[in-house]
């Protein structure tokens, strides 16, 4: 039994050696995209088409679609579509077309489907109708600055750059699972795309924006090369450096509502995400834990506790760890309308549910997306279930 000790207090020690490695390395990420300028440009902006797919009146979906409605650009137009001629949402719309008479907009009805991704199908409908050549594809629950546009298609005047896309902050509706639902987005899968991003990485994508021309959607297919695919930004993001294109983080940050009615709803959301993780990087998935701070450094004390040798290293990385997990949560809600402490009870309970979360998926290819069920394959493929 006494020559396993070492043993475990070794593995306790790198445990927290991650944790602590992860949480510095993440609010590292974090503070230096904070100090990212938007850079300004001189050149004449083209004019652009704004595609925003809906379904259902979300909370604040007026507030959300109003502000792209308020953009200081040359010339843009807007395209909202919805597939059933009874959309509450239609009625925000024809509110907005009333409030902004000098702001193109155009509404498409179209019931037809086109594969098993509703969004991309919606979009498939609504893309007939777009008037320019530069298009930006925007979530119905972002709301944005009235310099978003400006920031989004800058880039673009670089013909080696394919696609822009934006990281964004979860903002709850009241209710704990939508905070909860808010922290997952902000404290956990933002900071892990900005480390990717700080060390080189250039992959990701977003449907909270994509904003590409014209011409790059034809090369790769158009839209319906995205008609069954659960990831479908991912998938457009592969398929953009296929062609030699560039993929930009923009320096632009938007703002996303976050709405979880229950805590069912809220753990079906994040499986699905989990799952799309899982079939977008099925190897590098079964190492995420050790991106779960907080439960894998209370791992690395557990299993040093009986190695009285190890315990001051242990201790002084624990509370590396814990430190930059509490100022993780902190940075993001600096300068945001809740008080800062609000939620700082909710830390473990959301660092042990991301935990549970991310077991349940491996044993399960289902999801349910918008009152449907569908299985994922190994190859991203959704088929419907129900």
């Amino acid at each position: 039994m006494a020559s396993i000790q070492p043993l475990v207090g070794t593995i306790g020690i790198a445990s927290l050696i991650f944790a602590a490695g992860y949480s510095v390395l993440a609010l590292v990420a974090v503070l230096v995209w904070r100090i990212r300028r938007t850079e300004k440009t001189r050149a004449r902006l083209p004019p652009v088409t704004v595609l925003k797919p809906l379904c259902g009146a979300e909370p604040g979906l007026y507030e959300n679609l109003r502000s792209f409605c308020q953009q200081d650009y040359p010339e843009y137009q807007i395209v909202f579509g919805v597939r059933d001629p009874g959309d509450p949402a239609l009625r925000v719309v024809e509110r907005l077309v009333s409030e902004f008479p000098s702001v193109p907009i155009d509404v498409v009805i179209d019931p037809q489907q086109h594969g098993t991704n509703r969004k991309i199908s919606n979009l498939i409908n609504m893309v007939a109708r777009a008037r320019h050549e530069v298009l930006a594809v925007a979530d119905s629950d972002a709301f944005v600055g009235p310099d978003y546009l400006k920031a989004v298609t800058a880039p673009l005047l670089d013909e080696r750059v394919g696609l822009v896309t934006c990281i964004y902050r979860g903002v709850p509706t009241q209710r704990v699972w939508s905070r909860l639902g808010a922290m997952y987005v902000n404290e956990w899968y933002m900071p892990s795309v900005l480390l990717a991003w700080l060390f080189g990485h250039e992959g990701y994508v977003s449907g909270q924006t994509m904003c590409l021309r014209r011409d790059t959607l034809r090369a790769i297919g158009g839209l319906r090369a995205l008609a069954n695919h659960l990831a479908d930004d991912y998938r457009l993001g592969e398929l953009v450096r296929t062609l030699g294109l560039r993929i930009v983080l923009s320096p632009y940050l938007l703002e996303a509502e976050h709405h979880e009615p229950s805590l069912g709803l809220l753990t079906r959301h994040e499986l699905r995400w989990m799952r799309t993780i899982c079939v977008l990087r099925p190897l590098s998935f079964r190492l995420i834990f050790l991106t779960f701070s907080l439960p894998l450094a209370l791992l690395g004390i557990a299993l040093t506790a009986a190695e009285p040798a190890f315990l001051t290293v242990a201790w002084a990385l624990f509370k590396a760890t814990v430190l930059a997990r509490v100022a993780l949560h902190l940075v993001h809600r600096s300068g945001g309308e809740r008080p800062l402490l609000a939620d700082f009870w909710l830390l473990p309970v959301r660092d042990l549910l991301i935990c549970w979360v991310w077991c349940q998926s491996f044993f399960t290819s289902r999801f349910t997306w918008r009152g449907n069920e569908f299985d994922v394959g190994s190859d991203g493929i959704m088929r419907r279930l129900s």
